[in-house]
């Protein structure tokens, strides 16, 4: 059924519904968030796999 998956028309329709939803205003606020959580994520799983390695 999802064979191909993401195809790039997917993507556009993708993009366009997220600032219909978001905005353009708060895209670079919400992008800027959601990296520094991302860091942050990997940050705490490296640390939770280094405590386990001892």
């Amino acid at each position: 059924m999802l064979r191909n998956g993401l195809e790039p028309w997917h993507l556009l329709i993708l993009a366009v519904v997220v600032i219909a939803v978001f905005g353009s205003k708060k895209l670079p606020d919400t992008a800027r968030a959601l990296g520094k959580s991302m860091r942050i994520l990997k940050s705490e799983a490296r640390a939770m796999k280094d405590e386990n390695a001892r």
